[in-house]
């Protein structure tokens, strides 16, 4: 939980992938509705790492929106009068793929610290190991083979890798005994055993990091204390809050918001009907 004497700072983090989703807005609304409830600073901050999905000027349309719906960020990304997105603030950059550099000295903090550790897997060999463990119908989940390899087994690995110019992903060492419990504002206490957590990958080959690395690191640098989100999230949370304790992090308070739904209780998709707030 957050230190109650913190100021309270929250964030709407979308990813710039085109229209702005009802349930976007939502979210949206909740974090800039608590923070100017609680005299806090609400900020937009952009996670473009997905970058198969970027939509060419998603950001500006995003902050139109926002703005024609009245919702201001005191920080991140603003527009301007001629309509560019720029940013403002002491915490930037608010865009993740100018901030790699930063993601990658926390990765090799991780490993160093063997909270994390390289994977050298084929697509190929992941994507046998998934279709046997459909078949014996198992949860899909990594079989932390590269996390038994000695050190000197991962210094070959990592010579040929860098010879072949393919690096390998690093994923997260989850412990594989106890259990990490969730405050949640809106859930209250959720547990989850440590032994159904998969050992995520933390940073993709392309050096971009997965979300799961890039909101820990931003959320903790940028002072955030308190993360409003969807409740689909709510499975990543305990990797996320072992990440905070693995890098010796105080983490903010966290509140999952449920799901906006269809009339038949699916969840609101553009299949079902128009989803865009525009």
């Amino acid at each position: 939980m957050s230190e109650i004497n913190k100021p309270t700072r929250t964030r709407f983090a979308p990813s710039p992938t085109g229209y702005v989703h009802i349930g976007s807005l939502r979210t949206a609304l909740f974090a800039f509705l608590f923070a100017r409830a609680s005299g806090g600073v609400n900020v937009l901050r952009i996670e473009d790492t997905d970058r198969n999905r970027l939509v060419d000027d998603a950001v500006e349309n995003l902050l139109k929106v926002m703005n024609d719906l009245g919702i201001v960020y005191d920080e991140g990304y603003y527009l301007t009068d001629d309509g560019h997105a720029e940013e403002k603030g002491e915490y930037g950059p608010y865009l993740q793929s100018k901030r790699l550099e930063i993601y990658q000295k926390y990765v090799d903090e991780l490993v160093a610290n063997k909270k994390a550790y390289y994977c050298f897997c084929s697509q190929e060999r992941l994507d046998d190991l998934r279709k046997e463990q459909t078949a014996l119908k198992k949860p899909p989940m990594y079989d932390r083979y590269c996390r038994n390899l000695t050190d000197s087994e991962i210094a070959d690995k990592l010579s040929q890798a860098k010879a072949s110019g393919q690096n390998p992903v690093v994923r997260q060492a989850i412990p594989q005994d106890g259990q990490t419990i969730i405050h949640d504002l809106v859930f209250g206490d959720i547990a989850y055993d440590h032994k159904v957590l998969d050992d995520q990958v933390l940073l993709k080959s392309d050096g971009f990091p997965t979300y799961h690395l890039a909101v820990v690191v931003d959320d903790h640098l940028m002072e955030m204390t308190h993360v409003i989100r969807s409740e689909e999230w709510i499975p990543s949370t305990p990797k996320h809050l072992l990440l905070y304790e693995a890098f010796g992090w105080q983490a903010p308070a966290f509140a999952h918001l449920p799901l906006v739904l269809n009339t038949d209780k699916t969840k609101l998709s553009k299949r079902q009907g128009d989803v865009a707030v525009e």
